[in-house]
């Protein structure tokens, strides 16, 4: 999961502001945690109570997600999500929105089965973004996190996800760039993110592909970055450089659930 922070952390100062570029500074005082972090560490808390090879565990997805927006009410969200999450009894409403896919990386880390990963996927995105492209969004990233941290080979990668979800990952980002606008959409975002990580070297060139494309750009780099994290430091060796800037930007309740999450992952985060 501490991809999905560096992307949002490195990409949050360029939305809005549209960056056609691989060539950015990675941290700059503007940088900083936005609603994708908040709420994949809403994720990762609520899948602390699953037990990874319990296929039917019901993680409490939508009282996490209530919980941490209303502990940090000016992250970010969008306006469904701000009356959704002030209103204890509202359900899911029909969103395509790519806040379901920005949130959902604990779950591809956290299960032992890729249908369980998808099935996780589902219950996660159906809290709030229950139409079909809001959990197909949710479910591609999981799916992706999954696939890369086994050993599975981009090319692997790029045939699941194009056979299960239907994307057209056959594109290039130099095609993409020139058109491509912000867009918060699973359809229209989701897929580019995946590009941006599959003609990645590594975490730092998928962060920087995913912001390059001028879009919602802390949430197209929290999901490169979440999956290449997976592909490229599956035993948590991501370059101190990183992952100090990263958790230096948190403040200590996100640190916690996420040094808490890579250590039930296996992996190691510093205190400080």
């Amino acid at each position: 999961m501490l991809g999905a922070i560096l992307g949002d952390i490195i990409g949050s100062r360029f939305e809005g502001r549209p960056h056609k570029s691989t060539s950015f500074d990675f941290f700059t005082p503007a940088s900083r945690f936005t609603d994708d972090t908040v709420l994949t560490c809403a994720t990762a808390e609520a899948l602390f109570g699953c037990d990874p090879g319990d296929a039917s565990c019901v993680a409490p997805y939508s009282a996490k997600y209530r919980e941490f927006c209303r502990a940090y009410p000016s992250a970010g969200y969008g306006g469904s999500f701000i009356s959704w999450c002030a209103a204890d009894d509202a359900g899911p409403y029909g969103s395509f929105g790519n806040g379901s896919a920005m949130r959902v990386s604990p779950v591809g880390w956290w299960f032992d089965e890729l249908e369980t990963v998808l099935d996780q996927a589902e219950a996660s995105a159906s809290a709030s973004h229950n139409h079909p492209e809001g959990i197909k969004g949710a479910q591609a990233v999981a799916g992706a996190i999954f696939l890369a941290r086994t050993s599975s080979s981009k090319a692997d990668i790029r045939a699941f996800i194009s056979s299960r979800f239907g994307y057209n990952l056959s594109r290039s980002l130099a095609d993409i760039r020139p058109t491509y606008h912000f867009d918060v959409t699973c359809q229209g975002s989701v897929p580019e993110a995946i590009i941006a990580f599959l003609e990645a070297d590594n975490l730092e060139s998928a962060i920087r592909n995913a912001v390059s494309l001028g879009g919602d750009s802390d949430t197209q780099g929290a999901m490169a970055g979440s999956i290449a994290e997976a592909f490229y430091h599956p035993k948590g060796d991501i370059p101190e450089t990183l992952r100090d800037a990263a958790m230096a930007r948190l403040d200590e309740r996100l640190a916690d659930v996420a040094r808490r999450f890579s250590a039930r992952m296996g992996r190691s985060i510093k205190a400080d």
